[in-house]
């Protein structure tokens, strides 16, 4: 059996990790990237405005771990959003939908007991890296 490379992914224009994990893992084609809070990576802080904002500033948050992996939103194929309240979910769907236009990727959406740092929202995903072909 061949023996598979991973590959850490990092970048300083996304908050940086905190706590003992990655930004993202790459595994062959296979891209996961972690969580995502809407924390402005410059302050660490995260960013006001409520549910939307966090929600832009999360998947900016991604979209620049993407690019540190020669990756976009196009190659994501699954996300996972957790929210603080259920009752944000069509507030995030609104955001969300700016940054996956078509061809959305598989998705889940929990509401949990809390996030870090008091997160309104977190989204993790998936990607699989190279170029993609939609089927017809």
């Amino acid at each position: 059996m061949a023996t598979l490379v991973r590959r850490i992914v990092s970048t300083t224009k996304a908050p940086g990790a905190i706590g003992p994990y990655s930004q993202a893992v790459v595994v062959d084609r296979t891209m996961y990237v972690s969580g995502q809070l809407g924390m402005d990576p410059a302050t660490g802080q995260l960013v006001d405005g409520g549910v939307q904002a966090q929600t832009r500033q999360a998947l900016v948050n991604m979209g620049e771990i993407l690019k540190a992996a020669e990756a976009g939103y196009q190659n994501v194929v699954k996300t996972t959003v957790l929210l603080a309240d259920m009752n944000d979910f069509t507030s995030v769907n609104d955001v969300y939908k700016q940054f996956f236009s078509t061809n959305f990727p598989a998705r889940a959406a929990y509401q949990v007991a809390a996030l870090p740092k008091g997160g309104l929202v977190e989204i993790e995903a998936v990607a699989v890296l190279g170029p993609l072909t939609d089927a017809s």
